[in-house]
């Protein structure tokens, strides 16, 4: 319902009637709607961490490759959950319960690494148009299956930071 009519067009009432629960019920489980939004995005965050983790653990040529990769995996799993996240970009960066241990910095880490490392103003401007195009489109509502969205992201953006597969 976030993504159909926004945060602020949907109302406790319209989420309980939707899910066949009394309000009451439904604030049994959550002490608001912004709880709700944050339920629905607090897995993105986490998966985020984790892939930084992952990077983490690389080292080279490697690095470039597995951060588009599993950007691209985040982008195709989480597609409903970006465009919620875009649509509802204030709100959303208003939630406390977002702040997640790690997640601070993510960005610049995942633009670093599909950088390479390289501090070269066109290589940093490549991977940080990759990065924020990736979750863009993974949002956007193309009529492309899951797989075919995901090979695409990958094969355009690892051309785009310079990197493309052979």
């Amino acid at each position: 319902m976030f993504v159909q009519h926004g945060f602020r067009g949907t109302s406790l009432a319209d989420i309980a009637s939707d899910v066949d629960c009394s309000k009451a019920s439904l604030l049994y489980h959550f002490s608001n709607k912004e709880a709700i939004l944050a339920e629905l995005l607090l897995p993105v965050g986490k998966e985020l961490v984790a892939l930084d983790g992952r990077l983490a653990g690389l080292a080279g040529e490697a690095i470039p490759e597995a951060a588009v990769c599993g950007v691209a995996d985040l982008a195709v799993r989480f597609r409903q959950e970006f465009k919620l996240l875009f649509d509802n970009m204030s709100d959303a960066a208003a939630l406390p319960e977002l702040r997640l241990q790690g997640v601070d910095g993510i960005g610049r880490r995942l633009v670093v690494a599909m950088a390479g490392g390289s501090s070269e103003p066109q290589d940093e401007v490549a991977a940080l148009m990759t990065l924020g195009g990736m979750f863009v489109t993974g949002a956007a509502d193309l009529p492309l299956d899951d797989e075919t969205l995901r090979e695409a992201l990958i094969r355009t953006a690892l051309r785009t930071i310079g990197r493309a597969r052979g």
